[in-house]
C-alpha cells in the first residue's frame, strides 16, 4: 500500500507582479526624462551686472562677431580674425603658461545662442575651466 504524505503548504511570494511593475515604470522614467530636462521659454528680469575685479593678468577675450568669425584678445594684442582650430590652440597655449588666466566670451547681440554655445565648447576642449561672458551695463 501506498501512502501519500501530506506536505506543508510553503508560503512564497510571486515576484512577478513586482517585476512588471519595475518594468512599466523604468519604461515612463525613460520617456519623461528627456522631457523634463528641456527648457521652459522664460522672460529674464533686466539686471546690473556687477563688474569683475581686475586681478593681477589680464582675461583672455573669445569674441564671436555678427558674421561668425572668432577673435581672440590676450592683454593688449590686436585682434585678428581666426578659425576655430587655431582660437583653441592659442587659448590652451596661454593656459600652459598662465593657468589662472580669466576667460570671458564676448558676442554680438544678434550672434545666434547656438554660435555662442558652440564658442563655449570649443574653450572647453581647450582647457578652460571656466567661462565669463561680458555684457554692456544698463543703462538707466
Amino acid at each position: 500500500m501506498y501512502v501519500r504524505k501530506r506536505r506543508r503548504p510553503v508560503s512564497e511570494i510571486n515576484v512577478v507582479p513586482y517585476i512588471d511593475v519595475m518594468l512599466v515604470l523604468l519604461i515612463i522614467f525613460m520617456v519623461t526624462a528627456p522631457l523634463v530636462s528641456q527648457g521652459v521659454k522664460v522672460d529674464l528680469p533686466d539686471a546690473n551686472a556687477e563688474m569683475i575685479e581686475q586681478e593681477d593678468n589680464p582675461p583672455m577675450i573669445a569674441s564671436i562677431d555678427a558674421q561668425g568669425l572668432y577673435y581672440l584678445n590676450i592683454g593688449d594684442d590686436d585682434e585678428q580674425a581666426m578659425d576655430p582650430v587655431d582660437l583653441a590652440t592659442l587659448v590652451a597655449a596661454q593656459l600652459q603658461k598662465a593657468p589662472n588666466t580669466p576667460v570671458v566670451v564676448k558676442a554680438d547681440g544678434v550672434v545666434p545662442y547656438n554660435d555662442v554655445i558652440q564658442l563655449m565648447v570649443l574653450l572647453q576642449r581647450a582647457g578652460v575651466p571656466s567661462v565669463g561672458l561680458m555684457t554692456d551695463p544698463v543703462d538707466g
